[in-house]
């Protein structure tokens, strides 16, 4: 398996640290408001890279953190009235609903920035005691909670994004920097709005960034802790670097994130871990964005799509499809165009799956799916994902196995009258169609979008797909019910009885009780 390196500009060879195992630690919300369909897309790209890791055989530790306190959590729960924490419990139990709708993996760990305060100053503490941080104190030598991080002191500063490097990058990258928050660009960035912290005249060097901070005079008092520098709160960089410490020590082999974080958060973050004595993490991954006519998506530029309202729109598996429709570091054009595209493949994946099952009599079981590793899926399909994750050509492997799927079924259909693959026969037909079904469900499934899955199968994808179907059975049986009533009422008891039998047929349980008549399926 080969991955992109950002540090590195390179596409190289996956080793993970700890043979057989992985650790993954992806740059969650911030919880300060509802999440839109650009947010979402960087946890819909590194699921699908998990998923990867899982069907190779990797146990896989995936960490995903909640930012739940900064100054725009704090300042918009001031103008709202609200509890600040209570703010941003609100907007995490949103985060969470939208990735669970949209089959997102929970994650192994999900640490919140306000359950690591000591993990934080201890980290402080260490970069400090090793000369890269200074406590600022005011005229009178009283600690002011302020402290900073002295990138003069920390020569391997700029390394993640190349910022002493003179010579040319590869293309995706220079796409980025095009697009993104440019390494050379300070100041009015409004992909990355400047901490107001990193303002202070009180800085020894410009490029010196807060790992704590004393509080405003607005903060509430119990957003504010007590350390060894002063009272205040965290800086923005320092919550990653002390919970991927907790939690992946010994095995940190992928940091992720949209492509937005990689300056200045990431690069601050590298600096301030391997300052502290601490490792970083073997290679850097980052997501592109999702765009809207070709301009970064997001609330600051008032085109963010709130996922909620998409769902309303939308399936659930047919957003989901649209997110990771293209390879993780491209970028994801998101228009009516693109949903369509997703719908119109969700509806040849439910053909081809409905129409083998009827004609093998079966449906393979999701024990069955989940069983199948990598080394039993097509080819061109490991290829493509072992190519750093090219999803756009995995799926391209899935319909051509889709397409060899309807063919068969077609031959059986019509008793080979219409086949023409000469090596089928009566006998060989079910169980090549029963293969195919089986690897178009397993890679289907290793990109999160196996229909007969959860949460597909139990109304997370209400707006299509499988609940859809299960809502107009409910109201079909509910209105033979209803049928069934009538003919009671006018005596009619053949009719009655003929309504009950046939459902009975199909399956469907009837019991009559004193508030009327429910059903069941058997």
């Amino acid at each position: 398996m080969k991955l992109y390196d950002t540090a590195t500009h390179e596409v190289s060879r996956f080793e993970p640290i700890q043979p057989g195992k992985v650790g993954m630690y992806v740059c969650g919300a911030t919880v300060q408001s509802s999440p839109h369909i650009g947010h979402i897309r960087a946890g819909v790209a590194f699921d699908i890279i998990r998923r990867w890791f899982l069907r190779l055989g990797y146990r896989v530790t995936f960490i995903r953190n909640v930012t739940d306190i900064d100054d725009k959590i704090l300042d918009k729960a001031a103008a709202a009235g609200q509890r600040w924490w209570a703010r941003a419990y609100h907007y995490e139990q949103e985060f969470t609903s939208a990735y669970e709708q949209l089959g997102v993996l929970p994650p192994t760990y999900e640490p919140r920035a306000t359950g690591h305060i000591m993990d934080m100053i201890h980290l402080i503490a260490r970069i400090i005691d090793n000369g890269h941080a200074y406590v600022v104190r005011d005229e009178n030598g009283e600690l002011t909670g302020d402290v900073y991080f002295d990138v003069a002191s920390w020569p391997h500063y700029g390394e993640l994004t190349h910022q002493k490097q003179t010579t040319e990058v590869d293309e995706a990258a220079a796409v980025a920097d095009r697009m993104g928050p440019s390494v050379d660009a300070a100041g009015e960035d409004k992909y990355n709005p400047v901490d107001p912290a990193d303002l202070s005249e009180d800085k020894r060097d410009p490029r010196d960034f807060a790992l704590w901070k004393r509080p405003k005079a607005t903060d509430p008092a119990d957003a504010r802790w007590k350390t060894p520098f002063g009272t205040g709160r965290p800086g923005w960089h320092i919550e990653c670097s002390a919970m991927s410490y907790r939690y992946l020590d010994g095995m940190f082999d992928i940091h992720g994130g949209g492509l937005d974080l990689r300056f200045p958060h990431h690069e601050n973050e590298m600096a301030q871990t391997r300052a502290a004595g601490y490792r970083t993490a073997n290679r850097w991954m980052h997501s592109a964005w999702v765009t809207a006519k070709g301009e970064k998506m997001s609330k600051s530029l008032g085109n963010g799509l709130s996922v909620p309202v998409v769902l309303k729109e939308h399936s659930a598996w047919v957003v989901r499809y649209a997110l990771g429709s293209v390879q993780y570091r491209s970028m994801l054009e998101w228009s009516d165009q693109t949903l369509a595209e997703a719908q119109a493949a969700y509806d040849r994946i439910m053909n081809f799956i409905e129409h083998a099952a009827e004609a093998l009599g079966e449906q393979p079981s999701r024990e069955e799916i989940t069983g199948v590793s990598a080394d039993d899926l097509p080819v061109d399909f490991v290829a493509a994902m072992n190519d750093d994750v090219n999803v756009s050509r995995a799926t391209a492997a899935i319909f051509t196995q889709v397409r060899a799927g309807n063919s068969i079924v077609a031959t059986i259909e019509t008793n080979g009258r219409c086949g023409t693959d000469d090596t089928l026969t009566p006998e060989n037909a079910g169980p090549r169609l029963r293969s195919i079904l089986v690897q178009v469900r397993a890679m289907l499934d290793t990109l999160g979008l196996d229909p007969l899955a959860e949460p597909w199968v139990s109304g997370g994808d209400e707006a299509g797909g499988a609940s859809a179907a299960q809502d107009a059975l409910a109201r079909l049986i509910d209105a033979q019910l209803e049928a069934r009533a009538a003919a009671r009422k006018a005596k009619d008891f053949a009719a009655a009885d003929k309504i009950r039998d046939d459902l009975t047929a199909l399956g469907i349980t009837i019991e009559d009780g004193p508030n009327g008549s429910t059903w069941s399926l058997d």
